[in-house]
């Protein structure tokens, strides 16, 4: 079986060999596949490497994010239109499914669609034809469809929060990421294809991981996944002077080390300032935990603490969170 690390997926488990072995029969098989996950298991990675795989490797890859689309021009963004279709439509455009064209489209958390933006979703998956946005005639594209969720789609259409019809459209073939705590060992191994991977980027000497950071790796649960392990390892990578990288900062940070006061310099601040000073020291910790969990991006995070973006990215400024900056989206 060719080399799986080229698409950035590392692992040696049953569980990822499974899922690498999926990856290759899906290749070979021109149809919609469904890429099921939780956040950060790699489901974009393994959309690549499907697309790589198969026989539409020289042809255009084109990813997008569903939660960017916008519900008043999702059809011009998806479709294309002619010049002057609208007021800003100073040329036409092809759209994303234009420049798909021969070539694999990977619509990623497909769950954010709006209503609108699945039932044009849906006419086009019928028969691949569309009609480009103040155009005239049908356009046919030949194009392969993957999406990918990290929610439950059955759910979501039982609720009737995702049409149940489209969902038969998508779900032809599925691929299921495991989470990261269910691939015994693999942490180890993408921990250390990611310090040689740096080390490459940075054009820096190879560090190694301590029996200290390898413990860590095993016992911590990884709600973020890979994309957590591998921003934790790129921060610790460029921030340590360490050859061996003990994870000191994460593991205090995420396993609940916490350095607190003692009771006598709490006594000798006023209630209000001892108040306000554990209130700040939450904040920051729980920010940076969620900004590592999501790999640094605030659009997530935000959306798992259950906070508006922007209040979100309010506190990512106000304890300037360094360690993210370049990361953050």
């Amino acid at each position: 079986m060719e080399d799986h690390s080229r698409f950035n997926l590392a692992g040696s488990s049953p569980q990822f060999m499974k899922v690498i072995d999926q990856i290759h029969r899906l290749a070979k098989l021109d149809a919609t596949v469904l890429i099921a996950g939780e956040t950060g298991t790699g489901k974009e990675l393994a959309a690549r490497a499907i697309h790589y795989l198969s026989a539409r490797s020289d042809k255009p890859f084109v990813p997008v994010n569903c939660g960017s689309l916008t519900d008043s021009l999702v059809e011009s963004e998806l479709f294309g239109h002619e010049r002057g279709a609208f007021t800003d439509a100073k040329t036409a455009s092809a759209g994303l499914i234009g420049e798909a064209a021969g070539g694999t489209f990977f619509l990623d958390e497909v769950d954010t669609l709006s209503a609108k933006a699945q039932a044009a979703l849906l006419r086009f998956l019928q028969d691949h034809t569309y009609r480009r946005v103040g155009g005239g005639g049908l356009r046919q594209v030949d194009v392969r469809v993957l999406v990918a969720s990290n929610a439950d789609l059955v759910d979501l259409a039982q609720k009737r929060q995702f049409r149940q019809d489209l969902l038969y459209r998508l779900n032809v073939l599925s691929l299921h990421m495991p989470a990261l705590r269910d691939r015994q060992g693999d942490g180890a191994v993408l921990a250390r294809s990611v310090l040689q991977r740096l080390s490459h980027q940075y054009r820096m000497p190879l560090k190694q991981l301590h029996a200290d950071g390898l413990a860590f790796i095993q016992q911590y649960r990884w709600p973020g996944n890979v994309r957590e392990l591998e921003n934790i390892i790129h921060r610790e990578f460029l921030m340590s002077d360490d050859v061996e990288l003990h994870l000191r900062e994460s593991r205090d940070l995420l396993m609940g080390e916490v350095v607190e006061e003692t009771g006598a310099d709490a006594i000798d601040r006023p209630f209000r300032d001892a108040k306000a000073n554990a209130v700040a020291e939450f904040e920051r910790s729980y920010v940076r935990a969620m900004l590592a969990r999501t790999g640094g991006n605030i659009s997530q995070a935000a959306r798992l603490s259950n906070q508006e973006r922007s209040a979100f990215g309010k506190l990512v400024r106000k304890y300037k969170l360094g360690g993210f900056e370049g990361q953050v989206a």
